[in-house]
Order: structure tokens, then C-alpha cells, then sequence
């Protein structure tokens, strides 16, 4: 027979829209290292077991639903701001009748540890206490709740700052927020907790005394290290709080066999994963779900987000955003990925090149200056300095198409829809308007659209363009001046 306790249930108090953060936006759905504080917090709870959190919410912060969604999460909704106690009350409907433990986070406590809770829960059942409450020592306790002890030592009550005299604002042991319950006792008292006799809320923390009075247990566990229990209540300590969990992040791939030149310079966020031996240089920036492979290195100012990043690459000075990029290439610098960019193994995309929504095939050369938008390139292609595929019309976005092995002169316009066959050729300065077939060169400029473009009319048609056979003995097609 398994007599082990089951999994508390974890309740998260996210009611209140934290007015002093001066925004319309409920104060837990501000980020914290690329995430809303309360997914930093779920994600501390979801350890617990298997249970799925019950988040406490108002009117006022109802879009913590639309933004976190109910896929790992169930809410509770507290109608009117009536204090903590009240939230909780709220939250036990969601409560099983069976179940032995709950325990009560804040929803604005990004750097909290999972062992912290942990260990607070080891508490409460070593104890078998009826609360368990998380305390700090704060070098200024201003704010806080006092822990008011016996001769004895035990916990007996908790004062609110603007309810304590002086004597009990000296008090140095101040309330966490963090609590572990027994759900029965919870069940049969949160509805006698009296209203604040100078605000009319009803307080968590009038529990412990409740407890206490009538002959239950209260333990407590000192944290340490007071930030990371503490609440966010502006945009001074949302600041501070991303300053250390940067911090922990820069820390824990640095342990696990990632190079770091300037770690205080990084900016790592919370859903990035690094392989061992990348390297990244100052003033990098990694956001979302980026994943780096080993020998990478990430050139200084690089910026990625959303990306895939294979192994042994170099990405100088670049931004790469929502695209793959294989093994062993080679980016920028000043270089910039837009979303949908593909960049096959092997392949290298120069200086101020741009691709958006595009294949760029294994070994191929994207050089300097250029643009691939909705295109397709093969393997081992040579794309020259400057070319542009024409993709848009001004109503509607068209492909390109350039097989294997093709050349593509510098500056030449590829105008889409359009498909350039494998070993084709163009030459400097072409602007293609029809395909080319394989093994096929074309050079110049259109006679008809020239001559439209000299007596300023649109130039309507596609005709033009000549494809020939390259030259055999006649020098290549980009060291000439282009045919007409």
C-alpha cells in the first residue's frame, strides 16, 4: 500500500493589476527574460507534480487567460478586489475534497528557485504542520509583513507595516508570501478571516494567527537570499529582476561548456539552448526559442530570436530572426535573416545580404549587397554582389527559382515569377524576365523594356531578356559588359 502524499496543488494570486507599474497591462504578464513573470512562476509550480496550477484572476487581469492560454492551467476568477485571502477563497473551488496540501505563490515573483518550494513543503509534512511560511531577512524590511514570534520562538502572528506600531516595525523577519497549507484546515477557515478594519480586504496572513490561537503548528523557512522572494511592484524592480535572472541564465551556460568574452554584455532569455562550446562575443542577444549548435561562435553584436543556428557556423555582427541555419555556414557581417530564411549546410551569406522566405541550397554564396525574397536557390549556386530577386509586384508576391550550379552575375535583377535552370549563367547587370533554361547564359537588358524606360513608360511586358550558349572561348559573362 502506497501511503506517500499526493502532489500539492499549487494556487498563484495574479488579481491584482499592480497599478504602480503605470501601465494597462497586468503587472505579472510584463516580461522577464523574454517571458511573462507568471510563466517564470508556473514553471516553479508545474514541479510540484502533476497537478495543473490554479491561477487566481480578476476583471482587471483577465487577459492573463488570452495570453497563457488553458493548455497546463486552470483559472479562478475573483470578481472583486476583496484581498489575498479572498483570492484564495476563490481558488478552493478548484480544490479536490481529497486532496492533503496547497500551497500559495505570488504571481509576481519571477526569481523564485524550485527548491525553495521544495524544501517548504519538506517542511510543512516533517512538521505536519498546518502552515509552513517562507521568510526573509530584508536589508530594508519597509513594506513587508513583520513575523511576530514567542518566548518560544514559534510563529504567532503576521502584522501588516501600516497595522504595526513601532516596537513591531523593528522587526527584521519579514513575510515572503510563500505559503504550504493543509487543504482541510484552509477548507474549514478561509471564510472566518475578518476584514482589514482600515481597508476592508481580507489578508492571507490573518491564518497563521488563526492557526496559532487554536493549537496548530506554524514553521517557518528563512530564505537566504531575500531577491529571490521579492515581489515586483514597478519598473525599478522589473529591471532588477531581469538584471539576475540574466544573470543565473549567462551563469548555468557558463557551467554547462559555453564561452563567454563579456557575460555581463549578453542578454540570454530563458528559452534559448546553447550546445558546449559555443562561443559568443560581446554584446550578443538571444531571444525566444534560439538553439545554437557546438562550435558555433555568435559574432559581437549579433541579435538571433526564434532561430535554429547548426554547429561550427561563425555569424558575424548579424540578425537572424524565426530562420534555420545549417552546419558550418558562414553569416555576415551586418548580414540580416529574415523570417522563413533557410541557409543550407555549408552555404555562406555576405555582408549586407538579406533573405527573407527563402532556400538558400548547401555550399551555395549569397554575396554582399544583395536580396532573396520567395526564392528557391540549389546547391553550390553562385549568387554575385548586388543581385535582387524582384519578387513583388506591388499586389502580390512571386517565386524564383535558381538551380543547381547556376552563376548569377553581380547586379543582376532576377524578376519573378521566374527560374533559372541548373549551370545557367546570367550576366553583370542582366535583368531576367523569362527563364533560362539549363546550361543556358543570359545577358542584358531587355530591348523593349529599355526603350519603354527611355521615353518614361511602364514597361508592361516580359519579352526580352536573351538566353544564348556561353561563350566557349570568349570571356566569362561577368568580366564583360552585358549584351542587349
Amino acid at each position: 500500500m502506497n501511503d506517500a502524499p499526493s502532489a500539492p496543488l499549487a494556487v498563484i494570486l495574479a488579481a491584482g493589476l499592480g497599478t504602480r507599474m503605470r501601465s494597462r497591462r497586468p503587472k505579472v504578464l510584463h516580461p522577464v527574460c523574454g517571458r511573462p513573470m507568471l510563466e517564470h512562476v508556473l514553471g516553479v509550480a508545474r514541479t510540484l507534480g502533476p497537478r495543473d496550477p490554479v491561477v487566481v484572476v480578476s476583471p482587471a487581469t483577465d487577459a492573463v487567460r488570452d495570453e497563457l492560454g488553458a493548455d497546463g492551467v486552470s483559472y479562478a476568477l475573483q470578481a472583486e478586489p476583496l484581498g489575498t485571502a479572498d483570492a484564495l477563497r476563490t481558488a478552493m473551488d478548484a480544490v479536490p475534497p481529497d486532496l492533503d496540501e496547497i500551497v500559495v505563490l505570488s504571481g509576481d515573483v519571477p526569481l523564485l528557485r524550485p527548491g525553495t518550494l521544495h524544501e517548504l513543503v519538506a517542511l510543512r509534512r516533517a512538521a505536519d504542520a498546518t502552515i509552513a511560511l517562507a521568510v526573509i531577512r530584508p536589508a530594508d524590511p519597509h513594506g513587508y509583513g513583520r513575523i511576530v514570534r514567542d518566548r518560544e520562538g514559534h510563529v504567532t502572528r503576521i502584522v501588516e507595516e501600516k497595522d504595526a506600531d513601532e516596537a513591531t516595525r523593528r522587526i527584521g523577519e519579514a513575510n515572503a508570501a510563500l505559503y504550504a497549507f493543509s487543504a482541510s484546515w484552509v477548507r474549514s477557515r478561509i471564510g472566518d478571516v475578518a476584514p482589514s478594519p482600515a481597508t476592508g480586504e481580507y489578508y492571507l496572513p490573518d491564518l497563521v494567527a488563526m492557526a496559532h490561537a487554536e493549537g496548530g503548528t506554524v514553521v517557518a523557512l528563512e530564505v537566504a537570499d531575500e531577491r529571490e522572494l521579492a515581489g515586483i511592484n514597478d519598473r525599478v524592480q522589473l529591471a532588477e529582476a531581469e538584471a539576475e535572472l540574466r544573470r543565473r541564465i549567462v551563469e548555468a551556460h557558463m557551467r554547462a561548456g559555453v564561452t563567454m568574452l563579456d557575460p555581463a554584455s549578453v542578454t540570454i532569455e530563458s528559452g534559448v539552448e546553447l550546445a558546449p562550446d559555443v562561443v559568443l562575443e560581446p554584446g550578443v542577444i538571444l531571444q525566444g526559442r534560439t538553439r545554437i549548435g557546438s562550435d558555433t561562435l555568435i559574432g559581437a553584436g549579433s541579435r538571433i530570436v526564434d532561430s535554429v543556428v547548426g554547429e561550427r557556423c561563425r555569424v558575424w555582427s548579424s540578425v537572424i530572426e524565426s530562420s534555420e541555419v545549417g552546419d558550418d555556414v558562414h553569416v555576415g557581417p551586418w548580414a540580416h535573416l529574415r523570417p522563413g530564411a533557410r541557409v543550407g549546410a555549408g552555404a555562406e551569406v555576405g555582408n549586407f545580404a538579406e533573405i527573407k522566405s527563402s532556400t538558400l541550397g548547401p555550399g551555395s554564396k549569397q554575396h554582399h549587397f544583395s536580396y532573396l525574397g520567395d526564392a528557391t536557390i540549389g546547391e553550390h549556386v553562385n549568387i554575385g554582389a548586388g543581385t535582387i530577386t524582384c519578387n513583388y509586384d506591388g499586389q502580390r508576391k512571386h517565386p524564383t527559382h535558381v538551380g543547381d550550379r547556376a552563376f548569377i552575375g553581380s547586379d543582376t535583377m532576377l524578376v519573378a515569377p521566374v527560374r533559372v535552370g541548373n549551370d545557367a549563367r546570367t550576366g553583370a547587370g542582366s535583368v531576367v524576365t523569362h527563364d533560362v533554361p539549363d546550361g543556358m547564359l543570359a545577358v542584358g537588358v531587355p530591348a523593349r523594356l529599355r526603350h519603354r524606360a527611355a521615353v518614361g513608360e511602364p514597361p508592361g511586358d516580359r519579352s526580352g531578356g536573351r538566353a544564348t550558349q556561353p561563350p566557349q572561348t570568349e570571356p566569362a559573362a561577368e568580366d564583360r559588359a552585358p549584351r542587349a
